[in-house]
């Protein structure tokens, strides 16, 4: 089995708003692959984040991928303008949709990665008869709608499962975590088959994040057992 280097996304969740250009800028001239975009509602969570001007914003400076995650109700009425203020990776909420293929071929009619995201309470086996559409899954290790929470550890069993459900079926989706990782837990997330890590307080909290992001890539690079890719 190929050996990959892993997505890092870092999350503009946990930028200063106040000077979220220098965020920008320090992404972009990062060993970061991704910006990590999450969109809040105040109703599917209970939190509100940012909408389309922050989109915008991203959009004009951001040199990377914007890889957004929709944690919002009914998402299917926004993914075409989310496309078109540059989303690279759409990602939508298992639970928040009542019709889940047609959102996710939504998604891809826009020429967009699709992707689909699940809560801690949600079992990976609800996602068997979408994993063939899918370009990403997102495994949520915290509950969504705040920053800085403490990742919940039974997250990683589920990404092992994920990832032998898609081999299985000879599929090769980004697996996608988010929630509370940083250096101290990412070797385990990836060994168990993740390729796309979220960061965001232990990256936009550091006192040197581009040293955060470059431990972040180097761990896993070397020295364990392959996974697929």
């Amino acid at each position: 089995m190929k050996r990959i280097p892993h997505i890092i996304a870092p999350s503009i969740l946990s930028a200063d708003f106040g000077n979220l250009n220098s965020t920008i800028d320090l992404i972009n001239a990062s060993e970061a692959d991704w910006f990590h975009v999450d969109v809040m509602d105040g109703m599917f969570v209970p939190n509100i984040s940012f909408g389309f001007p922050v989109m915008e914003a991203l959009q004009r400076r951001a040199t990377k991928p914007l890889d957004v995650h929709l944690m919002i109700e009914s998402p299917e009425r926004y993914i075409e303008r989310f496309r078109a203020l540059g989303a690279h990776v759409i990602t939508v909420h298992l639970e928040a949709c009542k019709h889940l293929h047609r959102v996710i071929h939504q998604i891809k009619e826009t020429g967009a990665l699709a992707g689909v995201a699940i809560n801690p309470h949600t079992s990976v086996t609800q996602l068997a008869d979408v994993l063939g559409d899918l370009d990403l899954v997102l495994v949520m290790s915290v509950n969504p709608g705040f920053g800085g929470q403490k990742f919940i550890y039974q997250s990683i069993p589920k990404v092992a499962q994920l990832r032998q459900m898609a081999t299985e079926r000879n599929l090769f989706p980004y697996i996608e975590v988010d929630g509370g990782i940083g250096p101290h837990n990412a070797e385990r997330v990836l060994q168990a088959g993740a390729n796309a890590l979220v960061a965001g307080n232990a990256v936009l909290g550091a006192e040197d994040p581009n040293a955060v992001i470059r431990n972040l890539k180097a761990i896993g690079q070397e020295g364990f057992k392959s996974i697929p890719a």
